[in-house]
């Protein structure tokens, strides 16, 4: 791994550290948390592949 791809990667892992707690928190209900972390896990699949085709 180059310094190009450590630090992106550190500064996410430190971004989600961060916005977890609150994200928990609000989404304290089952149900509301899975419908939210789905919605959230398809923005990523879209960002990464949209990334994929651009480089």
């Amino acid at each position: 791994m180059e310094i190009e791809e450590i630090i992106p990667s550190i500064a996410l892992i430190l971004i989600l550290i961060l916005i977890l707690p609150s994200f928990i928190k609000s989404n304290f209900k089952k149900k509301v948390f899975f419908k939210n972390l789905s919605i959230w896990g398809v923005i990523i699949i879209v960002l990464v592949i949209l990334l994929y085709f651009i480089t």
